[in-house]
C-alpha cells in the first residue's frame, strides 16, 4: 500500500488511466452505458473517502474495477428483473471479477473494444457515437471532445447527454456486433480510435504534450480490429498511421517534457519497430483516407534527415486527401507541405483563405503555421503576433510555453524593412 497522504493525487492519476475500463467492466454487468458511468463515478467517491485513511492500494485501477462490479452486481440484484439478467447473462455475476472466456473467434472478447461497438450505435447520430465514445474510452472532459471537433463545449455536453438517453430510451445492449451491424458501424469507431489517439498523441489541454496511455488504448483497440477484420483495407490504413505516428513519441519531447518540433527531432529516437509495422499495415491498407494519412507519415518516416523529406509526394498526397476527404483541418496540413514543395508565399495564401473558416477561428495552429511562415518571409512583427494569438488560443501548457517563447525570441529581432 501508497502511504494515506499520496492518496489525492493517486486517485485523480489512476482515474483518469481507468475511467475507460471500469465503464467497460460496470457495463458488462448492468447493459446500460450510462448507468454505468455513475457507477464508475461511485467507485471514484468510494476511492475518495478509503485510500486517504487506509492507503492507496497496491493495484489501485483493479480496486477501482472491483468496486465498480461489486456495485454494478448489487444494483441488478435489487432490480425486480434480476432473474431475467441472470439469464441473459449466463452465468454467475457473483463470479463477475474473472474475465470469461470467448464463446467464439468472431468475439470481441475486450470489453473496451465493445463499449466503443456499444457506443456507436446507430440509433445515435455519427457525431454523438464518436462525442460519447471520446468520453467513455478516453476519459475526456466535454472541453477536451469540443477541442478535438473544433465545436462549442456546450455542444459536446449535449451530445453526450442526448446519447446516453438514447442509448437507455432504445434498450441497446452492451454487446458484440456481427456481420452487416458490424461493419456498419466501423467507420465510426475507426474515427473514435483515430481521435482518442490523436487526444493521447498531442493533448489538447494540460500539463503534457502526450498522453502515452491514450496512444496505447488506441493502438491496441486497432490491432484488435486488425485481428477481427483482416479484409478490410481502411482498418489497415488506420493501424498503418497510427503505428508510424506512435514511432515518433519518445523524440516528440525534450529532457523536461517540452515540445520538440519534428524538423528538430533526433530521429535515431524513433521506434524502427513500429515503423516496420506501419509499413507492413500500410501494405494491405487501400485508398480511403486514413491509408492516404498513412503514405503522408510514411514519407517522414522514410526521410533520414528532415532535408531528406519529399515534399512534393506530401503535397500530392494532400491533394487526393482533400479530395477525398476535404475538411479545413486537411487544407491547414496541406498548405504546410505546400510551404516546403513551392514555397511560403504560395502557402501564405492557401492560409488567409482559411482565416474565414469557422471551424479553425480558435484552433491555435492556424495562426501558428501562419507565424511560421510570415517568419521564413521575414515578416518577424506580423510573425511574432501570430505566435502570440497562437499561444492563447492552445490550453495546452507545454505548447503555450513554446509559441511564447517563439513569440519573444522574435522580440529581440530588427523589426520588419
Amino acid at each position: 500500500m501508497t502511504a494515506p497522504h499520496a492518496a489525492p493525487h493517486a486517485v485523480e492519476t489512476v482515474f483518469r488511466l481507468e475511467y475507460p475500463r471500469v465503464i467497460a467492466a460496470a457495463a458488462r454487468i448492468v447493459r446500460d452505458v450510462g448507468l454505468a458511468e455513475e457507477i464508475a463515478q461511485d467507485a471514484l467517491v468510494a476511492a475518495l473517502e478509503q485510500w486517504p485513511r487506509d492507503g492507496v492500494p497496491d493495484n489501485p485501477g483493479a480496486w477501482l474495477t472491483a468496486t465498480a462490479k461489486h456495485r454494478a452486481v448489487d444494483l441488478v440484484r435489487r432490480r425486480e428483473t434480476y432473474a431475467r439478467k441472470l439469464a441473459e447473462l449466463g452465468r454467475d455475476l457473483t463470479e463477475e471479477t474473472h474475465d470469461p472466456e470467448p464463446s467464439g473467434p468472431g468475439d470481441i472478447d475486450d470489453d473496451l473494444l465493445r463499449l466503443v461497438f456499444t457506443a456507436c450505435h446507430p440509433v445515435l447520430s455519427a457525431d454523438a457515437r464518436i462525442a460519447l465514445t471520446l468520453r467513455m474510452l478516453g476519459g475526456l472532459t466535454t472541453a477536451e471532445i469540443a477541442r478535438a471537433f473544433l465545436v462549442p463545449e456546450p455542444t459536446v455536453a449535449q451530445r453526450v447527454t442526448r446519447a446516453k438517453r438514447t442509448l437507455a430510451r432504445e434498450g441497446v445492449d452492451f454487446a458484440v456486433p456481427y456481420g452487416a451491424d458490424r461493419a456498419a458501424r466501423l467507420s465510426s469507431v475507426l474515427e473514435v480510435i483515430y481521435l482518442v489517439f490523436n487526444e493521447g498523441y498531442s493533448a489538447t489541454s494540460g500539463d503534457d504534450l502526450l498522453r502515452p496511455a491514450l496512444c496505447e488504448d488506441a493502438l491496441r483497440l486497432v490491432r484488435v480490429l486488425q485481428g477481427l477484420m483482416p479484409h478490410e483495407p481502411e482498418v489497415h490504413g488506420l493501424a498503418a498511421l497510427l503505428e508510424i505516428q506512435a514511432s515518433r513519441t519518445a523524440a516528440r519531447t525534450g529532457p523536461d517534457g517540452e515540445p520538440v518540433l519534428l524538423a528538430d527531432q533526433n530521429r535515431g529516437r524513433w521506434s524502427l519497430p513500429l515503423v516496420r509495422r506501419g509499413f507492413a499495415a500500410l501494405q494491405r491498407a487501400g485508398e480511403g483516407p486514413y491509408a492516404l494519412q498513412a503514405a503522408i507519415a510514411a514519407c517522414h518516416a522514410r526521410a533520414v534527415t528532415y532535408a531528406d523529406t519529399d515534399w512534393k509526394t506530401i503535397t500530392a498526397l494532400y491533394d487526393r486527401l482533400a479530395a477525398l476527404a476535404p475538411s479545413p483541418v486537411v487544407e491547414l496540413n496541406r498548405a504546410v507541405a505546400v510551404a516546403h514543395s513551392e514555397g511560403p508565399g504560395a502557402a501564405l495564401e492557401l492560409v488567409d483563405a482559411l482565416g474565414a473558416e469557422p471551424a479553425l477561428k480558435d484552433y491555435h495552429l492556424l495562426p501558428s503555421v501562419r507565424g511560421d511562415l510570415l517568419l521564413r518571409l521575414g515578416r518577424t512583427d506580423e510573425a511574432r503576433e501570430s505566435f502570440e494569438r497562437a499561444a492563447t488560443l492552445t490550453a495546452n501548457a507545454r505548447e503555450r510555453a513554446l509559441l511564447t517563447a517563439r513569440a519573444r525570441a522574435l522580440g529581440s529581432l530588427p523589426a520588419d524593412g
